[in-house]
Order: C-alpha cells, then structure tokens, then sequence
C-alpha cells in the first residue's frame, strides 16, 4: 500500500540538481588547468639543407661524431678526443667557408653511443666558425 505521507515507495527523488553542479564545477576546473598548461609553439629560424639551386655548387660537408669521442671528416681524423675546443675542425671550418661561402651545408652523424656532450662540442666549434646550414643525420 502506498502511503498519504508524500513519500514514493520506489525510492526516486527525483532530480538532484546539487551532484549536476558539483560535476559542473569539477570540468570547468578541468579545463581551466589544462587551458592554463597549453605550450606554446615558437618559430626557430633554422635553414636545413634544401633543394640544389642549379649552376651553384655547394659541397656538403659530413662529420662522424664516433662513439670514443673522435671527430671524423673526409677520412681524417680531427682534434683529439680529450678536446672541447675542436681547433682543428675550427680552422677547417673557416678555410672552408673562406673558400665556399656560407652555403655549403654540414651534416653531422652522431654514432648511436657518442655521448651528447661531444655531439655539443662540434655545434660549438660550427657556430664558432660561422656555420649556418647545418643538419643532423
């Protein structure tokens, strides 16, 4: 029997509306955060080897980072590998940019061992010198 009181036997209260802005609440917080943590793209102006413009020649320029620390170009070997300053691979460098101009891109291969630091040493030793068409392998 039901009863003359207003309760429903059945157990519905009805809508809730407090748990509907709880829930609310908790996405708009949410969102807030993640909104406020958004990264933000910058544009680096990096020129990476491209397309051979014809009639210009531009030699392109490998070192082999090897795991042990030495420096390789052309089948020579550069600086030794206790070295940071690279001066050797420096003045090839800037003879090379004497000779060719600022175009001729540098490909640098790193072994999968060699240590981050040497890899640094030689982007040190290109910036010095004034490389700016400079790429990874």
């Amino acid at each position: 029997m039901a009863s003359n009181s207003g309760e429903s036997g059945d157990g519905d209260i009805g809508f809730q509306i407090a748990p509907m802005v709880d829930v609310v609440f908790v996405l708009l917080l949410f969102f807030m955060a993640a909104a406020g943590s958004q990264v933000i793209e910058r544009h680096l102006n990096v020129s990476v080897p491209g397309i051979d413009i014809p009639g210009k020649v531009s030699p392109s320029i490998v070192i082999d980072v090897h795991a042990d620390g030495r420096i390789e170009m052309n089948n020579q070997f550069y600086d030794a590998p206790a070295s940071k300053d690279l001066p050797q691979l420096r003045a090839w460098f800037k003879e090379t940019i004497a000779k060719f101009g600022n175009d001729s891109p540098v490909i640098i291969r790193p072994a999968p061992q060699a240590t981050h630091e040497r890899v640094m040493d030689v982007l040190n030793a290109a910036a010095a010198s004034g490389v700016k068409n400079l790429t990874f392998s």
